[in-house]
């Protein structure tokens, strides 16, 4: 049996706003976007090219065992892609606040592209929410 990472909760404050911000600036596919219950609304959106989709709701009961995440903590949700300055530059182009491209180096986080699978940039949404864009070295199919 195969256990796929399918959907990530992206805890927000605004669902319009970060909908703006995922589909409009990012460009993300808006999948859903859907009152399922009264006061209950969930957005979810997916990354181009992507299997795995984020989703932002409101109104969601909490599920028994969990504990809600405020908006603006979630960190480290990460994206590949195959030309880092590429991604850079159309999130640059869409109005996105985004990290010069770096890579770890013998000194910690310098500036520049690194050796294969050691190029990124970071930007966050609107709540303050973490992503790490790393470039990768083919397509996920091809690896």
């Amino acid at each position: 049996m195969n256990w796929t990472l399918e959907v990530v909760l992206v805890p927000v404050t605004d669902l319009d706003r970060a909908k703006e911000f995922y589909a409009d600036k990012v460009g993300f596919t808006v999948d859903l976007d859907s009152e399922v219950a009264p006061g209950v609304r969930i957005l979810q959106l997916t990354p181009p090219g992507s299997r795995c989709s984020i989703t932002l709701e409101r109104g969601m009961p909490v599920m028994p065992g969990t504990e809600p995440m405020a908006p603006g903590t979630l960190r480290g949700l990460q994206l590949c892609v195959t030309d880092i300055e590429a991604a850079r530059d159309e999130l640059v182009a869409r109005g996105v606040d985004v990290s010069p491209v770096r890579h770890i180096g013998e000194t910690g986080w310098e500036d520049g592209k690194g050796d294969t699978w050691n190029s990124f940039i970071t930007f966050a949404d609107p709540d303050g929410n973490g992503w790490i864009v790393q470039e990768a070295p083919s397509e996920l199919s091809e690896r």
